[in-house]
């Protein structure tokens, strides 16, 4: 199916011809015709899945010059933030409709200028209820509400601030809500506040049969050392490294960039323009390897992503499924590598008991040269943040690889498995 036949304005069509998008994705044939019907739609999709657009496009064929606000896009982060205003502005190049971002981590008066002759908002659910205080947002003319990554919202702790967004707009909206997953408050928004949605479940982006999954077995302080030897024999084109923490993310990288490697980081506590530009050489082929956190990576669609390393086991099956899902799309195969030490453990065991159709395979210990890891390598630059702090709000991560922490061996070990460290080689879950 062509976007042609989707009965887009000319106009948008040139733009997205232009853009080189050439058809539209599952999501975007599913959604776009029932949003131009005016129905209300929930999608589950993942990141990638082209679900912006989905959204995007019909909206902008119907909002107005000088009408107010009459789009509302909340979202959980200032990356996607941000992201999706782009999108929404390649697609106004014809129109007056202004579209303004609102998110933490930056001054707010030019939010503010920027919120007077706005037709459409892109924002995060804090940001939003600051300028609700304040009285430099009206949304109650808005029309057409986007739940985006609403399940992220809820890991969070935002969903009872998206609620009260919610309450502020026009009871005549037409509300879209997309998530990857559907947790039991994000269905009770649904049914709280659509009217007779629509639901739409694409199937999953990346192919199990393109997915291969891996993991080794070390003590705590053999982590960075067996990841160092991986990177160098893989040899990634592009990948993509979660650290649970941040302090442990910007120790990972600065210990890299010692060992030669141009590695990147990307977490909350880096001011936005050089967030901004990691994710800009990101995209321009400039990385080769990334480190993040998850609520740094949540919405962020980094193509060519071959490689993905778990440096830290994350609590929640979800985000595991999250982040190993950003490799082998588009056809093309992908690898997703976990290192395991003793922090990692209980959470491991859990995402297997949660997905027992999981095939993980257990990695055969290579030789590897050991290599001396600073755990505070990388905190100098956090220092000076006032009201920053290194860990995300969740603290159920394990502790972050923090390599020498406990030297020597580890007496009465027991894998993942339960068995013996020798006893749980080649084993498949």
């Amino acid at each position: 199916m062509s976007f042609e036949k989707l009965g887009i304005e000319p106009r948008i069509l040139d733009i997205l011809k232009k853009a080189g998008f050439e058809k539209p994705t599952l999501i975007q044939k599913e959604c776009i015709p029932l949003i131009k019907e005016g129905k209300d739609v929930i999608a589950q999709s993942e990141t990638g899945s082209g679900k912006t657009l989905a959204f995007a496009i019909p909206i902008i064929e119907k909002v107005e010059h000088g009408k107010g606000v009459q789009a509302l896009v909340v979202t959980p982060t200032r990356e996607l933030a941000n992201q999706i205003m782009k999108e929404f502005v390649k697609l106004t190049d014809y129109r007056m409709a202004e579209v303004a971002s609102v998110y933490g981590g930056v001054p707010i008066e030019s939010q503010i200028q920027a919120l007077k002759t706005a037709s459409i908002v892109v924002g995060t659910p804090g940001r939003l209820l600051d300028h609700l205080e304040r009285r430099t947002i009206n949304l109650s003319h808005v029309k057409y509400l986007v739940l985006d990554e609403a399940d992220r919202m809820l890991d969070m702790g935002f969903i009872d601030d998206v609620e009260r967004i919610i309450r502020h707009t026009s009871r005549q909206r037409q509300t879209m809500l997309f998530s990857a997953t559907m947790p039991g408050p994000v269905f009770r928004i649904s049914q709280r506040y659509m009217e007779k949605p629509v639901s739409i479940e694409t199937e999953r982006h990346v192919k199990p049969e393109l997915l291969h999954q891996i993991y080794y077995d070390v003590q705590e302080n053999e982590k960075f050392s067996l990841f160092v030897h991986l990177l160098q024999h893989e040899k990634p084109k592009l990948a993509l490294v979660f650290c649970g923490r941040r302090h442990t993310a910007d120790a990972v990288a600065k210990n890299l960039q010692i060992q030669g490697i141009d590695a990147k980081v990307i977490h909350g506590g880096l001011e936005q323009n050089k967030r901004e530009r990691i994710i800009g050489e990101t995209h321009a082929g400039q990385v080769q390897v990334l480190i993040a956190t998850d609520v740094a990576s949540r919405g962020l669609d980094i193509k060519g992503i071959t490689h993905v390393f778990n440096y830290d086991v994350p609590e929640k099956r979800d985000d595991y499924i999250h982040r190993v899902g950003r490799t082998a799309r588009a056809g093309k195969s992908g690898l997703a590598i976990t290192i395991l030490s003793d922090g990692d453990y209980d959470n491991f065991r859990r995402i297997l008991r949660e997905n027992p159709e999981m095939n993980i395979v257990a990695g055969e210990r290579p030789d590897f040269r050991r290599i001396p890891f600073n755990p505070h390598a990388g905190r100098e630059r956090r220092e000076g943040h006032q009201g920053q702090r290194y860990g995300q709000r969740s603290s159920g991560y394990g502790r972050g690889g923090h390599e020498g922490h406990r030297g020597g061996s580890h007496g009465g070990y027991r894998s993942p498995s339960g068995h013996s460290r020798s006893e749980s080689r080649g084993r498949r879950y």
